[in-house]
Parts: structure tokens; sequence; C-alpha cells
């Protein structure tokens, strides 16, 4: 590892293992395109790419996620574990997308779920592909790792669709409408 945090070798295979999962670098037309992002947490290593639509109008459709994982040896509860990968990517599209907090005097104006809003079902993508890689690994934590790099993916799969760059959140607050 040579002094490095993580092991380069464990982070090349799950990116590896998601650019072919997800078909990266297909030919898509404009207003289409995918992004890719990677996360080390709790001595995890998750990849993710995204694939979205951006109409002319702007309006951003995230069409499919797929995640891969290395996060040791043995998951116990293969159902329970993609769960908490999809769950995650969900949580990660909704902050990225909507939620903002903001101050005036000292004071979070935000008050409630109607002024803070959160993801609906119609917003999900169709598709969150979850795919763990087997290794000799230590097991290491699943909880949060695949919410971090949702937001990176999304982002550069709409600088491949529109040639914009977002370089702050929540992308509500953005124009995507391009020509």
């Amino acid at each position: 590892e040579h002094g490095q945090p993580y092991n380069v070798a464990r982070m090349k295979a799950v990116l590896h293992a998601v650019a072919e999962k997800s078909d990266w670098g297909k030919k898509l037309p404009r207003g289409q395109g995918q992004g890719i992002a990677f996360h080390f947490s709790h001595r995890g290593y998750i990849a993710e790419v995204a694939e979205v639509t951006v109409s002319k109008e702007g309006a951003l459709k995230v069409d499919r996620v797929v995640v891969v994982s290395d996060v040791g040896a043995q998951i116990v509860n293969l159902s329970g574990a993609e769960n908490q990968v999809q769950g995650s990517v969900i949580d990660g599209l909704g902050a990225m997308l909507l939620q903002e907090l903001t101050l005036e005097h000292g004071r979070i104006v935000q008050s409630n779920f109607s002024d803070y809003p959160m993801i609906r079902m119609p917003d999900v993508p169709a598709k969150v592909e979850v795919h763990f890689l087997k290794t000799d690994n230590p097991v290491t934590g699943l909880g949060e790792p695949a919410l971090p790099p949702l937001a990176p993916a999304v982002c550069n799969a709409i600088f491949a669709a529109t040639g914009k760059r977002l370089r702050s959140l929540p992308i509500s607050k953005h124009d995507l409408r391009w020509s």
C-alpha cells in the first residue's frame, strides 16, 4: 500500500468492474451522459456510474445507477446489503437534487419537510444495480459508503450530457438547459 490510506489495487478493481457492468463509454445522444466516481470509506471501496438524461429545457432524469463495492470477503445477508446500497444511492440523490439549509440572522430558515424537500418515488432511478466483488479482504462497513460517490457521478454525467460543470449543490438551483 506504500503509505496510502487505501489499497490502489482494490480501488482499480471496483472502477474496472463498474465500467464493465455499466457499459462505460457507450455512445449516447446529446442530452444523455454517463459519469463515474469512486469513494473509500470505512475500509470499503465503492465505485458508481450514473446515467442521466437532460432535456433541452433542463429537466434532469437519473435513469440508472450502477454500484460496485468491495466490502470484504463475506456478505451474510445479500438482500439486506443490496437494500442498504440502494437506500444510500436514493438518499444521496435526494440530498444532491433538492436539499439545502440556509441561514438568516444566525438561524436555519428551513423548519420542516415543506421547505426541506425529500425525494419522491417518481424521481428515483428506474434501475439501481448493485454488485459486490468477492474478495479475500477483511469485512468492512457498508452503512454509508455508497452515498458520497453519487453526487460526483451524477454531476459528471450532467457534464457529459450538456457540457455544464456543476460546482455546488443542490442541483435544483442550476440551469441545466442546453441548445
